[in-house]
């Protein structure tokens, strides 16, 4: 089973609470935090990609708990006729999905790394990158 990529929306009220342990003791789900900006007593976001047999129950589990959750469904392609390889969304890029490629210094990008932060499209000087729904 391929894990699916979601992204959840804390609120001040749950930012504190156990909820990833419990999807891990309690579902036996894999979690893997690919991107997270949690505080205690603030509004947070967690890009996750989790893989198991009980993820319905444990989406629905999120859901009881006051958890916003969406599914990642939108993709952030490259337009290889726009690049000029100049390197700006590679500095931006927090998975490393955008690199680059020495020694011949080509931007590579790795659509399986990207959490569709989409800050690379709000970087890129020649609107290469772009999202598609």
């Amino acid at each position: 089973m391929s894990p699916r990529k979601i992204v959840l929306r804390f609120g001040p009220e749950i930012s504190d609470k156990p909820v990833i342990y419990r999807l891990v003791k309690d579902y036996d789900l894999i979690i893997n935090i690919v991107k997270a900006n949690v505080n205690p007593q603030k509004e947070g976001i967690m890009v996750l990609e989790i893989t198991g047999d009980n993820y319905d129950r444990g989406i629905n589990y999120l859901r009881e708990q006051g958890v916003a959750v969406q599914a990642l469904t939108h993709e952030v392609v490259r337009n290889e006729s726009r690049c000029t390889m100049c390197g700006a969304c590679t500095a931006i890029c927090p998975t490393g999905a955008l690199y680059i490629k020495r020694p011949g210094m080509e931007v590579r990008f790795d659509s399986d790394n990207c959490v569709v932060c989409q800050l690379c499209v709000k970087a890129c000087p020649v609107r290469a990158m772009e999202v598609k729904l």
